[in-house]
C-alpha cells in the first residue's frame, strides 16, 4: 500500500481564522472577521476620554436659560399672565393691584421718610430726638389708617364689579401692596394715578 507524502504546509493549530491577503501572506484576525487591532492602536484607545467635551454646548445651554429666564422676568413684570405667579393670575387680582396703584397711598413714602428720620434722631439734641420718635409713630399710624381706608373701598369696588367678595387674603395683597414704593411694584403698576378703576381682561 503506497504511503501518502507528507505535507510541507504548517498545521494551524489557532482557532481564530487565516485570511489570506492579495500579496500571498496570512494573518489571523480577531473576532468575525475583524484584522487583530496593533497595539499602537489600542493604546490610542484606551487614552481617548470616556466623555465627550460639551463645553460648547453646555454654554449654549446657558445662554438659552439666560435669555429664557429674561424673557419669563420680563413678563412678569408686564403682568402677562403667563409669566405670573399663581397668587398674582387673573383679573381679580390685577382690579386689586389697580385699585393701589391708581392712588397716591401714605404707605409708598413711609420707609423713605422713616429713613430720614432715623437718620435726624442721631442729632443729640432732646428735642429734636424726641420729635423725631413722634413723627415716626404719627407715620406708621397714619400709613395704616389709609390702607385700611384704601381696603374698604377696594372691597365695596370688587363686589360691585365681581358680584362677590374678594379672595381670601385679599386684604393683605392690597395693604402690602400699598407700602411698596411705585417703582418696586412686582408686577409694575399698570395704571397711571388718577385712572378710572375697572375690570381689566
Amino acid at each position: 500500500m503506497p504511503f501518502r507524502k507528507k505535507s510541507d504546509a504548517p498545521v494551524t493549530t489557532s482557532s481564530e481564522p487565516v485570511q489570506v491577503t492579495p500579496s500571498g501572506g496570512a494573518h489571523t484576525t480577531a473576532g468575525k472577521g475583524r484584522p487583530t487591532p496593533k497595539r499602537r492602536e489600542s493604546q490610542a484607545a484606551l487614552r481617548r476620554p470616556l466623555v465627550a467635551d460639551t463645553k460648547g454646548a453646555s454654554k449654549e445651554q446657558k445662554q438659552k436659560l439666560k435669555l429664557k429666564r429674561a424673557k419669563a422676568r420680563e413678563g412678569m413684570m408686564r403682568g402677562d399672565q403667563m409669566y405670573l405667579a399663581a397668587r398674582d393670575r387673573g383679573p381679580e387680582k390685577r382690579f386689586l393691584r389697580d385699585a393701589v396703584d391708581r392712588r397716591r397711598n401714605i404707605g409708598e413714602v413711609l420707609i423713605p421718610l422713616m429713613l430720614i428720620i432715623l437718620a435726624a434722631s442721631f442729632i443729640s439734641v432732646s428735642g429734636i430726638q424726641y420729635l423725631m420718635f413722634a413723627g415716626a409713630y404719627g407715620l406708621i399710624i397714619f400709613g395704616l389708617v389709609d390702607a385700611i381706608l384704601l381696603w374698604r373701598r377696594t372691597k365695596s369696588a370688587f363686589i360691585t364689579t365681581f358680584r362677590v367678595d374678594p379672595p381670601k387674603g385679599a386684604a393683605s395683597y392690597v395693604v402690602l401692596r400699598s407700602f411698596q414704593m411705585r417703582q418696586s411694584r412686582v408686577p409694575r403698576p399698570a395704571v397711571e394715578r388718577g385712572d378710572e378703576l375697572r375690570r381689566r381682561i
